[in-house]
């Protein structure tokens, strides 16, 4: 049972739209800046156990159908983060579709205040732009994608990797930042053979 996420339920907050199998974990968090339970949505059977939040001025997340979301992961929206279905999200990665702050040290001061003296502003521009992650696609601990993104289908992202470009599909990626290390063999993909100690093999979630 996720406390968190009944308390906002009960006293009239916006949350998220999930499918009836979708679950919360005790550890999930919610934060519907924008106050529009539609601009987070989780699809069947997907598990949460990190942070959504979506701010005022824009933002939209939308999980796909069999995805995982770690524990200590957070996905914040100004723009559009899309996941797409049997996506797996490790613990501690970032998903960023904007710059979170000003880049102005002047402008960045003044968000700052605003945020702590009266909540989030509804019309700043954080440089969103939107981050999708295909089908198939795991990111591994630690991981962090940065707006403007596209992960491909069935790509991997190495643990601690920063992505700031996007990763074709069906491809390992890793390092800072991230690069193609070797696209995944015929065998990989089919499920026909056995890790070796010469691949490169991301932590599980």
């Amino acid at each position: 049972m996720n406390l968190h996420y009944l308390l906002r339920r009960l006293t009239g907050r916006a949350t998220c739209t999930k499918h009836s199998t979708a679950r919360l974990d005790a550890s999930a968090r919610v934060f519907n800046i924008a106050g529009d339970n539609a601009r987070i949505s989780i699809a069947a059977h997907s598990i949460i156990k990190g942070e959504l939040l979506v701010f005022p001025h824009g933002g939209q997340i939308s999980i796909g159908s069999w995805c995982y979301v770690g524990e200590g992961s957070r996905l914040w929206s100004g723009a559009a983060i899309s996941v797409g279905d049997r996506v797996m999200i490790s613990h501690n990665v970032n998903v960023f579709d904007n710059f979170t702050h000003p880049l102005s040290p002047n402008l960045r001061h003044r968000h700052f205040r605003h945020i702590s003296e009266r909540g989030h502003p509804a019309d700043i521009d954080l440089g969103d732009a939107p981050v999708t992650i295909q089908d198939d696609a795991w990111i591994s601990a630690s991981a962090t994608i940065l707006r403007g993104v596209t992960i491909g289908a069935g790509a991997i992202i190495g643990a601690g990797s920063v992505v700031t470009r996007d990763i074709p599909p069906l491809c390992i990626a890793a390092g800072n930042p991230a690069r193609v290390i070797r696209e995944l063999t015929a065998a990989e993909i089919v499920g026909n053979t056995a890790p070796t100690t010469d691949h490169f093999n991301p932590p599980l979630p």
